[in-house]
């Protein structure tokens, strides 16, 4: 469906402003000149410090239902703008209802948890064929773990007990990080996930990658007219969009943990891509956003096989077609919601 891939314009050099001239956005910078872009194939602008976007642009991409989101340098959300809410207000009902009931509740949190769990081990499975000895030995068997955990989903009903079997996978998975990057690599795998702040460069383009991610899913939930606040994994959390984190699940090993490996394991990151900063928080630097924004760019057009549709889908568009399974499944169209999984 090429009628649904657009792009996402992203705005990084501080001092850039941002203009609307008819049906185009202008982007400015002293030091390179203007550069002019159709607003027709843009979805989302996302913007980091030091950007400035007029009223007038700002006030089309409500109109247009046009999200503007800001982030800070390593990805972490702060600020968005999205014109008025659309959409079924009887879709939304539907959502509410389904967090009440714990049976269903449980229902779309467990396929959530399947899908993660499921890409999980393709990555590990994925990487362990172009892998030797040890190495491959190690991806494997997690891989085989997390098949045990899987086979566990189905025998509960309980949030906490399935929260629980996504956190023992996570840890497993974590756990294979050093045999995911080669030897080559010129960083040195973590032992821990830490996002607030990052402190090593692994961490830190898993946190800006996971930041495009959202940007994605966010909209797509917005657009298919649910309310990315409320969750069913994640529950209901102040200020946190746990519908869009729910949904993330299924999407972050294949489509940001794959590229952030590959592209250590390439050398297409290094660690001159990254600023250190005092208090031991790393962040990826200007050269390094735009390397990263370069394999986003190319990831989001590759295409997936998608079962439920029986051909190929683009990554750009996965996040509005499980979007809209999902509310198909909560507005009672569907007996149950389908993660995405290749295989």
């Amino acid at each position: 469906m090429p009628e649904l891939i657009k792009n996402t314009l992203y705005i990084m050099t501080p001092g850039s402003s941002v203009h609307l001239e008819s049906d185009a956005v202008r982007v400015f910078h002293p030091d390179k000149g203007p550069k002019r872009l159709p607003l027709l194939r843009i979805d989302h602008v996302v913007a980091f410090g030091g950007v400035n976007l007029t009223d007038d642009f700002l006030h089309r991409c409500a109109a247009d239902q046009r999200s503007v989101t800001w982030l800070s340098g390593n990805g972490r959300f702060r600020a968005r703008v999205i014109g008025p809410q659309g959409g079924n207000p009887l879709l939304r009902v539907a959502q509410h209802d389904t967090l009440r009931d714990p049976a269903r509740r449980a229902a779309v949190a467990r396929a959530f948890v399947a899908g993660k769990l499921q890409n999980t081990r393709q990555v590990l499975l994925r990487a362990a064929a172009d892998a030797r000895s040890t190495r491959q030995q190690a991806l494997r068997a997690t891989a085989s773990a997390i098949a045990d955990d899987l086979t566990t989903l189905p025998d509960t009903d309980n949030i906490n007990v399935i929260l629980g079997i996504e956190g023992q996978a996570a840890k497993r998975y974590v756990a294979t990080w050093r045999h995911l990057l080669v030897d080559h690599a010129q960083v040195t795998a973590p032992t821990h996930r830490i996002s607030r702040p990052p402190t090593d460069p692994v961490n830190a383009a898993l946190s800006f990658g996971y930041g495009m991610l959202r940007v994605a899913v966010h909209g797509a939930l917005e657009h298919v007219g649910l309310d990315p606040y409320i969750g069913y994994l994640h529950g209901i959390r102040p200020g946190k969009p746990a519908l869009a984190l729910d949904l993330m699940e299924e999407m972050r090993h294949l489509l940001v943990d794959r590229l952030v490996f590959t592209a250590f394991n390439r050398r297409q990151l290094t660690p001159q891509h990254f600023d250190h900063h005092p208090g031991g928080a790393h962040e990826l630097n200007d050269d390094g956003r735009r390397a990263y924004l370069t394999l986003w760019s190319e990831t989001r057009a590759r295409p997936w096989p998608h079962r439920q549709l029986d051909r190929d889908i683009p990554a750009a568009v996965l996040p509005l077609i499980q979007a809209r399974l999902l509310a198909r499944h909560l507005r009672g169209d569907t007996p149950h919601y389908s993660p995405w999984s290749p295989a």
